[in-house]
């Protein structure tokens, strides 16, 4: 299993950065989404 990581992780190394931003921005629109709500 911990091979498999290891493989997948050297082969989508080009894409894992911008995977990570878009991580980032599907979290803090989910937030957003969930808190903005409460304010108003």
């Amino acid at each position: 299993m911990l091979r498999q990581i290891k493989t997948v992780t050297r082969r989508s190394s080009d894409t894992l950065l911008g995977d990570a931003v878009g991580a980032a921005a599907l979290m803090v629109t989910l937030v957003g989404g969930l808190y903005l709500p409460g304010v108003f």
